[in-house]
């Protein structure tokens, strides 16, 4: 019974046990369900039996009726033909005749074997009938049914968790099969990684998409240390950010830059799920390259903040700048100043060259205000003729130097046009005590129109 068969196997071998070694005709062994139900699985002895009961369910209360009016011999349990309630036969009675010795076996008499797990659950009912010398068991007979019933429920305890094992073990190859196939199949990226231990960061497995799209072979990754390919500023912080995924079963989404083996940058898209437990943990990571979009936001980001003409800082980008320097000039004491330009007979080079010669003129003179300002400084356009120059940590005499370098350079000759254009320039301390861009620029433009008028 214990010799690691199956427990289907298990089970016939206990039926069969009894008849062939115990001197029964008959057994029948009902086993229990978690559900507390009753199935006959096993029937040795009786073809009709076997035709009869194999199969039956019975409800978990069955045998609790026949134990209360039963005698209890050790484990097992005798009801007496002659203390069932008149008239009512339960389940299948063997067709033998009736003998009118008290000690003679009953075809009603039915003898019970409880049995148990190592750990004391009832995992099922045998029941026996039909003994070969006919008459009731003694004692030697009793004590040798109990303990073949107490061999026969470990060894169903056993072969039940041989089962269990064994239709886990198939169920991992069937886990292991279907992810083998959706990891190689995929068609995105697909790696598992070493989460823990001394080959943590280490790559495990890849899948053809990922090397496709990294643009590495397999036996280049396998082994290597992923964070040798990606640009993670913060490797703890991620460490971090993924042991909380760990503890809340959920994924971390990132997007990191990948170095291909041509030295040229990627973005990579993907999540990451950290699978397992205890210190074989690995995590499972899926890629995309989204550089695409990545550069087609940064290209919206640009546009967002930039003039589409001269490719300059818009006045939102200034806003963003200044409220910066806004912070340092506070935290320093230190004064910048915001100038506002604005150019002279610009509009007679749009009257006189189009307006397609126009705006040639203006990315030169944009491109030439960015050349003179100082690493740092940002040069914007306000809209029209008119730009502004936020420059910190300047004052008197180095702020002139600067206004007049923009002169000088706005005034050069421009290319093909004969109109001489100038810049009118304004400015407005950058102090402690400033408040926002908009009076700033107000400030600076009332400055430049004063110095527009002592020109003309």
């Amino acid at each position: 019974m214990g010799a690691g068969r199956s427990l289907a196997e298990t089970l016939q071998a206990v039926v069969d046990g009894v008849v062939d070694g115990l001197g029964f005709g008959i057994a029948v062994l009902n086993l229990r369900h978690p559900d507390g139900k009753f199935e006959v699985i096993a029937v040795a002895g009786s073809p009709e039996a076997r035709e009869a009961l194999l199969g039956t369910v019975s409800s978990a209360d069955i045998f609790d009726a026949d134990f209360a009016i039963a005698d209890e011999w050790g484990r097992l349990r005798f009801v007496p033909h002659e203390r069932l309630p008149e008239g009512e036969v339960i389940g299948w009675v063997p067709d033998v005749p009736v003998s009118d010795d008290p000690a003679a076996w009953h075809p009603l008499d039915a003898l019970f074997a409880p049995l148990y797990s190592s750990d004391g659950e009832l995992v099922g009912m045998l029941a026996v009938d039909l003994p070969e010398d006919q008459r009731r068991p003694g004692p030697i007979h009793r004590e040798l049914l109990e303990i073949f019933a107490t061999q026969a429920g470990l060894a169903i305890d056993k072969a039940r968790l041989t089962d269990q094992l064994l239709a886990e073990k198939a169920r991992l190859e069937a886990s292991e099969t279907t992810f083998r196939m959706v990891f190689e199949g995929a068609g995105n990226g697909m790696a598992t990684i070493a989460f823990d231990g001394p080959e943590a960061g280490r790559v495990l497995r890849v899948n053809e998409a990922f090397c496709r799209i990294t643009g590495y072979a397999a036996d280049q990754l396998i082994g290597a240390r992923l964070l040798d390919f990606l640009r993670d500023e913060e490797p703890d912080q991620s460490r971090q950010e993924l042991e909380k995924v760990a503890a809340g079963n959920g994924t971390y989404r990132f997007e990191r830059i990948f170095s291909q083996p041509t030295g040229n940058e990627i973005w990579l898209g993907g999540t990451a799920a950290i699978v397992g437990a205890g210190q074989a943990r690995i995590l499972l990571v899926q890629i995309d390259d989204v550089t695409a979009r990545k550069d087609a936001e940064r290209e919206l980001r640009h546009h967002a903040a930039h003039d589409p003409l001269t490719g300059l800082p818009n006045r939102r980008l200034l806003q963003h700048r200044f409220a910066a320097a806004l912070e340092r000039t506070r935290a320093s004491g230190r004064r910048g100043a915001l100038l506002f330009c604005d150019l002279n007979h610009f509009k007679l080079v749009n009257d006189g060259y189009g307006h397609e010669a126009g705006d040639h003129a203006l990315r030169e003179i944009a491109e030439r205000l960015a050349r003179e300002v100082r690493h740092g400084d940002t040069v914007a356009r306000l809209g029209g003729d008119e730009f502004a120059i936020l420059a910190e940590d300047i004052a008197d005499d180095d702020l002139a130097t600067l206004i007049a370098r923009l002169e000088t350079a706005v005034s050069r000759p421009l290319p093909d046009i004969t109109v001489q254009v100038t810049t009118s320039i304004g400015t407005a301390p950058i102090t402690p005590e400033t408040t926002d861009l908009d009076s700033l620029l107000h400030t600076a433009d009332q400055a430049m129109y004063l110095t527009k008028q002592r020109r003309t």
